[in-house]
């Protein structure tokens, strides 16, 4: 996309104007509900998530920065957010459901450790702030590594190393086992 064109739609949005919306759906719609999809892996959930992108973006039109990512970058991270709430939500009410006919819904075993209940974000307290900031936005705001680097301004290989070792502190704190099933889920 051009650099004008996505200007042109950032001052639209910006302006409350309606045809940033279409704009916005007609360059960008198939490549973020291909983003939503590949969280949710449903079409109709993936439908229902890009409609709730949209309102999103539109309501928070005023917090796009162009400085600190591209327009694509900020739509993406909404819309993948948006597919990682939908599909908690999602998995939440279907446990509840579940366990409304279990009949030992208080026997759970560590195979049914749910890391998105862990207290993760407690926990990052805990760890220097250097490793804090780092973990925080590549896990919990969906930052690539490089995106991070960027928007932190740190070089790359020193984010890397702060992940590492924050993921090691971490390890510390929840054990390996735990630690190996947390990591899978955030990624």
């Amino acid at each position: 996309m051009s650099t004008l064109l996505e200007k042109h739609i950032v001052e639209l949005l910006q302006d409350r104007d309606e045809k940033a919306i279409s704009l916005l759906y007609d360059h960008y719609g198939d490549t973020l509900f291909g983003v939503a999809n590949k969280v949710v892996r449903d079409e109709d959930l993936a439908q229902d998530v890009l409609q709730e992108s949209f309102v999103k973006i539109w309501k928070k039109a005023d917090s796009y920065d162009s400085s600190k990512a591209k327009l694509f970058t900020w739509l993406f991270r909404i819309t993948r957010n948006t597919a990682i709430d939908k599909l908690r939500s999602v998995n939440t009410k279907s446990d509840k459901e579940i366990q409304i006919d279990v009949s030992d819904v208080y026997n759970l075993g560590t195979e049914s450790t749910r890391p998105e209940l862990m207290d993760v974000k407690d926990n990052l307290h805990k760890l220097e702030s250097k490793y804090k900031i780092v973990l925080e936005a590549l896990f919990f705001e969906g930052m690539t590594q490089q995106e991070a680097s960027e928007e932190l301004n740190i070089p790359l290989g020193t984010i890397k190393s702060r992940l590492k070792i924050g993921l090691r502190e971490l390890k510390k704190i929840y054990g390996s086992t735990a630690l190996t099933i947390l990591i899978s889920f955030l990624l």
